[in-house]
């Protein structure tokens, strides 16, 4: 009897992360993942529509985060116009997005000049990039990235042809005045991944994750940095 029980309890065990794993997974869909996707974002800021929205038109994926910065947009821009891996950098975690190498602690004048179609490299041997979609100068940056799969190498989608396995989204930093003299800053990401049921675990397992850890510091650090230079 004492031998049956054993075995039971064996099998309880070998049985139980089966049995853990969806409930946690449906505890993190319903409690945490709204909460990380809207980070710091009021519910009028992440219902709104953004420039740049229209360029992933059939987004599976998107995230609206926010934060408010000690200064007017016009002192803010500055900072994330010279954003780039040959540039300033990204002002999050160096070590994981720019080669170890920090990012730029101040305004730096050759940086300041930024195009529509410029490509910033986002790896040190150039194969993958940010292209600047949208320029609206102290108030809308979007950048645009489309990858092929299981490079991580960027494509351009208006020359080359699309790869059968892809994700292509646009990170969008928008930037409002407040009644104080503060900047609203909402950054805006949309996504999509093809073919889906690979992609789809990844983004919520790794990339959405990622991206709260990635973007949190980022407005930390620009947090810092405009109120130094204030």
């Amino acid at each position: 009897m004492s031998k049956q029980r054993s075995s039971r309890r064996r099998a309880g065990v070998r049985l139980l992360p089966f049995l853990v794993a969806p409930a946690v997974l449906a505890l993190y869909a319903r409690r945490f993942r709204p909460r990380l996707l809207t980070w710091g974002a009021t519910q009028d800021e992440a219902a709104r529509a953004y420039p740049g929205d229209e360029l992933v038109p059939d987004a599976d994926g998107t995230s609206t985060m926010a934060t408010t910065l000690p200064a007017p947009p016009e002192r803010v821009w500055p900072w994330l116009v010279q954003m780039g891996g040959d540039r300033g950098g990204w002002y999050s975690w160096d070590l994981l997005d720019h080669f170890g190498i920090p990012s730029a602690d101040r305004i730096t004048p050759e940086w300041q000049r930024l195009e529509e179609g410029q490509r910033l490299p986002a790896t040190r041997d150039g194969q993958s990039w940010f292209t600047v979609a949208r320029v609206e100068p102290n108030r809308t940056l979007v950048l645009r990235s489309d990858l092929r799969l299981p490079s991580g190498h960027s494509f351009d989608p208006e020359w080359d042809a699309f790869p059968v396995a892809r994700m292509d989204g646009v990170w969008g930093f928008h930037l409002s005045p407040t009644a104080d003299g503060r900047t609203r800053l909402v950054v805006r990401t949309r996504g999509q991944g093809r073919p889906r049921r690979l992609t789809r675990p990844f983004d919520l397992l790794l990339g959405e994750p990622a991206h709260f850890v990635m973007q949190t510091r980022q407005f930390h650090n620009l947090r810092t940095r405009v109120a130094a230079a204030a």
